[in-house]
């Protein structure tokens, strides 16, 4: 399986580009790689402060991106599709949502129709080790922000759509129009980046009674769930069950925009436990979720159940000078693991 590398996927794909206007079904029609590009200027005048990647660059690994996991997702005769996709295209959170979407869809997985991006390219030092840019495109006509970053070749790390009514804030750029990257520390903004996984998974599990209420808008992903946990847990607990639901920012990387009020864009994962488990007799089984039957083939077990999903959120954080509750504006999804016994 090792024997294709990205170059191979890279042909494959450009295969695929050539054929698209002959696709039916839910074959994506890609952009060109000209209509990616035309959607930022040329590379900054020789005058301009060097950078680690270049907005052009960034069009050209969008481009790039759409070709290779399109073609990775096409049904084909290439062998080890998924671990390609997990080597060498997908990174963060989107590694567990992309295994998911193959596993649960018996290696078919759903085809994107993506539509030319406007990027968002923060202007880093050459020397930066991990660039990384934002993408705000159409996939299958919902508006979507993606952010790419780079280790030893570029990768999708971060994909959410936007929540109906909500719209990217406007981006602070420069003078050659490239945006600016907070840094985890930031306390310009009413929550640094490094803390905003943690301040959500606390009001995703607390709501508005922990000590983080007010920081977060109110809403589904916030504390409409902390609604939702508690009271998932006190039926179980009449049920027999014992139950529990826990939000952590693991190690997954946190991405920061300067919006032009001073507020920022922020992007992370966060990942969700929840488990159950049978506290009276053996004959209180304990149901499989219909979404979990790709993993768990019986549809009910006899002592515990794990659940664990992948979420990926962008939400918009004020200026501390203007504080206010910060909305969640984009998300997206999925249980990624299931166990019990």
């Amino acid at each position: 399986m090792r024997a294709y590398g990205r170059r191979k996927v890279l042909a494959l794909a450009a295969g695929v580009l050539a054929a698209a206007t002959a696709c039916t079904g839910n074959a994506p029609a890609e952009p060109s790689k000209a209509a990616a590009t035309s959607s930022v200027s040329a590379s900054p005048s020789p005058s301009a402060p060097s950078t680690a990647v270049t907005r052009a660059e960034a069009a050209d690994e969008f481009f790039k991106f759409t070709a290779t996991d399109d073609a990775l997702r096409a049904p084909s005769e290439l062998q080890g599709r998924l671990d390609l996709e997990l080597k060498d295209v997908v990174t963060g959170g989107q590694a567990p949502l992309t295994a998911a979407a193959f596993l649960s869809h018996d290696f078919a997985p759903p085809r994107y129709r993506w539509g030319t991006p406007k990027l968002f390219v923060p202007r880093f030092a050459p020397e930066e080790r991990a660039p990384w840019f934002s993408a705000l495109a159409t996939r299958d006509g919902s508006p979507t922000l993606l952010t790419f970053t780079k280790s030893d070749r570029w990768r999708l790390s971060s994909a959410a759509e936007l929540l109906p009514g909500q719209e990217v804030p406007e981006i602070q750029l420069d003078a050659e129009g490239y945006a600016t990257a907070l840094a985890p520390d930031d306390k310009t903004v009413t929550i640094s980046p490094q803390f905003m996984g943690p301040v959500h998974a606390s009001v995703a599990e607390t709501g508005s009674a922990g000590v983080t209420a007010g920081l977060l808008a109110a809403g589904p992903y916030t504390t409409d769930v902390a609604e939702q946990i508690a009271s998932l847990r006190e039926k179980a607990k009449n049920d027999g069950f014992s139950y529990d639901s826990i939000f952590s920012a693991d190690n997954y990387p946190v991405y920061a925009l300067r919006a032009k009020d001073g507020g920022a864009l922020i992007q992370y994962s966060l990942s969700r436990t929840t488990s159950t488990t049978t506290k009276t007799a053996e004959d209180d089984y304990i149901p499989v979720p219909e979404q979990a039957r790709w993993a768990i083939t019986t549809p009910v077990l006899r002592r515990s159940l794990k659940l664990v999903e992948t979420h990926q959120y962008a939400t918009v954080v004020p200026p501390l000078k203007a504080p206010a509750a910060a909305p969640v504006i984009a998300h997206d999804g999925a249980l990624t693991r299931a166990s019990g016994q």
